[in-house]
């Protein structure tokens, strides 16, 4: 499968560069004593891909779930496309936040829609697509992740991994900046895990899409990522290509993890 990079490859209106996108400053976020996040600084630039790996509580998702907007910081910063997200008026954060797509641990589908409204709901109501033009932007997605005969399916007549490549389809429909993937293989039967990773591999490697993937597959987060950030106790302990954080990590912490999981 091959992606055809004019679906998704450069959102209307915004010139791709190689230019800071994400920020985070000084960026605290607590959840009663427990700090899942302690003045964390970093950023991504447009086009990259940057996975984050690290243990179970040390904040990764937590940052996926800033950046959506489903919860927000104790103090700090955060800034896309030069625009803040926090602090920001509901205004500038629905501006900020449209550019933003995930894919969740769960697939997230609407159950009472069919797979194609799945697809077109957002970009007509949001991005006020008319219905013909979001129809026809769902079913070339559709085809993009090989369900191109699913348009008037239910989710729950599909598999796992089909409810997966649904949501991927649905994110990219709204032609997002930033896509986020939350473990986005985590809840799908072993032997569906392959068709939705490839996928994404596809993706990755034939568009410009910026992307921030949370994933406990570590050969996966090595093909696909520029960059590779390690994260322990709400930090960044390491940073580098996959070269470098798999083959030569520095840090007696990373190399403990990648011990425990490779």
């Amino acid at each position: 499968m091959s992606a055809d990079t004019s679906l998704i490859k450069e959102p209307a209106g915004r010139p791709l560069d190689r230019t800071e996108l994400i920020r985070f400053e000084n960026v605290t976020k607590r959840f009663g004593e427990q700090t899942v996040l302690d003045g964390l600084d970093f950023s991504v630039d447009t086009g990259r891909h940057v996975t984050l790996i690290g243990p179970s509580g040390s904040g990764k998702t937590t940052i996926l779930r800033l950046l959506m907007t489903l919860t927000k910081p104790d103090e700090g910063t955060i800034t896309v496309g030069g625009q803040k997200l926090f602090p920001a008026d509901e205004k500038q954060v629905r501006e900020v936040r449209r550019n933003i797509g995930m894919v969740f641990q769960q697939f997230n589908l609407f159950p009472n829609m069919s797979v194609l409204r799945n697809l077109t709901e957002a970009p007509v109501t949001v991005l006020g697509l008319g219905k013909d033009e979001a129809e026809a932007r769902a079913r070339e997605l559709l085809d993009l992740v090989g369900l191109a005969d699913k348009c008037d399916a239910y989710p729950t007549q599909l598999s796992g991994g089909q409810q997966q490549r649904v949501a991927i389809a649905r994110a990219l429909a709204m032609r997002p900046q930033v896509l986020l993937l939350d473990e986005v293989t985590s809840a799908l039967d072993p032997e569906l895990v392959a068709g939705v990773l490839d996928l994404l591999r596809d993706i990755a490697r034939t568009t410009d899409i910026t992307m921030l993937c949370v994933t406990h597959e570590m050969n996966f987060a090595r093909d696909i990522s520029d960059q590779v950030l390690m994260f322990d106790s709400g930090q960044v302990i390491e940073s580098g290509s996959p070269e470098k954080i798999f083959g030569e990590p520095e840090h007696e912490r990373t190399r403990e993890f990648l011990g425990a999981v490779l």
